[in-house]
């Protein structure tokens, strides 16, 4: 068979790229297109992280730091650095939604090799989230079954997600609504069910209400007194930093978003609500219709335990407490769904890194290669092949496993986004330098600027330190890797980058705010005039009255 005429190689992209075409592509190089509508775009950002660590992985902290401890971390986290550090990241991108995006911003306005060492670092992150979410799917199905190994359910989501991963961006866009929505409607029915249940309304007539919560509201962790309770909340913020929604997906993606001037906005403002609607308001439910000390959740979450895949989520366990049949296999399948979804909105992020990577020489250039669909082909590959690594779960634990990726996702991503909060401080402080009105010049300008960007900053920079404090006293060689990995990594990148290519910090007064602008501007104008739009109807009309 001859070689496929679908594929060519995309030479590099710079601002002075050829305009884009009528329906906003660019025809004379294959590379990634604007096929994510506002609707996709909204259910990623809202469902593409809500995984498996939300349903099954926050057990053990309502275990160890309680119910009041639980509500309260998601909260503040939530709030105050990732509600402030999409605002950033909305700005930013809104004004110039380039493929790209976030990291070579960070060139432009820090230092290239600040956006060299972002972008591998969160390659990196994204690529242990990939692996989280294959590994939770393997403890997921343990609930049916114990006798088959974990590595089979692994190879299962790989195969679909890759799948997934390789059709057009659009079909893509609908898969990932489809599952995204099926998470949302899952979480909103667990809190719909909780808020019944905890009236009386279950097989019992139980009344029990906060019952749960009397069991203690803040315990004492790694130590004893207010300090343990104190570290016990900190001890949730910094899983809330692997499990909450951060700007990542929509920042990504910037590149492929229809009408990205008023879509990125529009999905960024939508943040807080998030936040509050599914996180704040999820740990909160799940704190209610499950015991912090039942004996069953306490025996899901030993490795060695027969019943670790059968009962590792606190949601299961509270429904069968009830005595409610049926239901608890019901919700593990939709648990395992999500853990799907969130493995497959991460193969997708990790494989558009590394093809932002590959466009900046910052990778091998044979990642540049795009089907004619826009698909990134090489890097979906390679992302998969070095997602294979879940494939620990054969010989350990998956809820152990689980757990070590955890650990070495969440540093990669809270330095990610206070990297992000960076840059966005480093574009502020150019638009100042060069005389630039934040308000009249961007077409949005996100408010409480610039001190809900040092807020976040100041979080993110308390969490990336003090994220793995339990690992020193007594030192765990195995602990300290798992949480300081992403750390050392970003190090050496950032000194790689540097040192070999001599790069200098940018002068704010001569960071470059305009390459691609022209472009950009060509591509939105399509969607702010309406021509995209009367195509799309005439197109649509066509398929339904059977035209051509």
């Amino acid at each position: 068979m001859g070689k496929s005429p679908s594929v060519t190689s995309l030479p590099r992209l710079s601002a002075d790229s050829p305009p884009p075409t009528e329906d906003g592509t660019v025809l004379d190089i294959a590379q990634t297109k604007r096929g994510l509508s506002s609707r996709h775009v909204q259910l990623m950002a809202i469902g593409g992280s809500i995984g498996t660590g939300l349903f099954v992985g926050i057990g053990s902290y309502l275990r160890d730091a309680g119910p009041l401890s639980l509500f309260l971390g998601y909260l503040c986290y939530g709030i105050l650095f990732i509600w402030p550090t999409n605002l950033c990241v909305g700005e930013m991108c809104a004004y110039l939604p380039i493929r790209g995006s976030i990291f070579e911003l960070a060139a432009r306005y820090i230092d290239p090799a600040f956006g060299f060492a972002m972008g591998w670092v969160y390659f990196y992150g994204g690529l242990m989230l990939l692996c989280t979410e294959y590994a939770a799917v393997a403890t997921v199905m343990q609930y049916w079954t114990t006798s088959i190994n974990p590595a089979v359910w692994v190879a299962m989501a790989m195969i679909v997600c890759f799948l997934l991963n390789i059709i057009a961006v659009k079909y893509y866009g609908e898969t990932e609504f489809i599952m995204a929505s099926t998470k949302i409607l899952l979480l909103l029915g667990l809190v719909l069910l909780t808020f019944i249940t905890m009236l009386g309304g279950n097989p019992h007539h139980d009344r029990y209400g906060f019952r749960n919560w009397t069991h203690g509201l803040m315990f004492e962790y790694y130590t004893t007194g207010t300090t343990g309770r104190f570290l016990g909340w900190f001890s949730v913020v910094i899983y809330a930093a692997f499990s909450v929604a951060g700007p990542d997906l929509p920042a990504l993606a910037a590149g492929e978003i229809e009408n990205p001037r008023v879509t990125i906005p529009r999905v960024v403002q939508m943040t807080f609500y998030r936040i509050v609607g599914f996180y704040v308001i999820g740990v909160l439910a799940v704190s209610i219709i499950c015991a912090p000390n039942d004996p069953r959740l306490l025996d899901a979450l030993n490795p060695s335990s027969t019943a670790a895949g059968s009962a590792a989520s606190p949601w299961v366990i509270g429904i069968e407490n009830l005595g409610i049949h049926g239901l608890p296999g019901f919700i593990n399948l939709l648990i395992l769904l999500a853990g799907w979804s969130c493995g497959n909105a991460y193969l997708y992020s990790a494989s558009r890194t590394l093809y932002s990577l590959a466009r900046h020489h910052q990778a091998p250039a044979f990642l540049l290669t795009c089907t004619s669909a826009g698909v990134p082909i090489y890097c979906v590959g390679t992302v998969s092949l070095l997602s294979c690594i879940t494939f620990l779960v054969a010989d350990t634990s998956a809820i152990t496993v689980f757990y070590w990726f955890v650990d070495l996702t969440t540093t990669a991503f809270i330095l990610t986004y206070t990297a992000m909060v960076c840059v966005f401080l480093a574009w502020y402080r150019a638009l100042h330098a060069q005389g630039i009105d934040r308000k009249t010049f961007l077409p949005w300008a996100s408010p409480g600027q610039p001190y809900a960007a040092i807020l976040a900053l100041v979080i993110g920079s308390i969490v990336t330190l003090f994220n793995g404090f339990t690992v020193f006293s007594p030192f765990d060689v195995q602990g300290f890797i798992t949480s300081y990995f992403g750390l050392v990594f970003w190090a050496v990148m950032f000194t790689f980058w540097k040192v070999w290519h001599r790069t200098k910090w940018v002068d704010p007064a001569q960071a470059d705010l305009f390459s691609g602008k022209v472009e950009v501007d060509a591509e939105c104008r399509g969607w702010e005039d309406g021509g995209f739009a009367e195509r799309r109807r005439a197109e649509l009309a066509e398929m339904c009255w059977g035209g051509g």
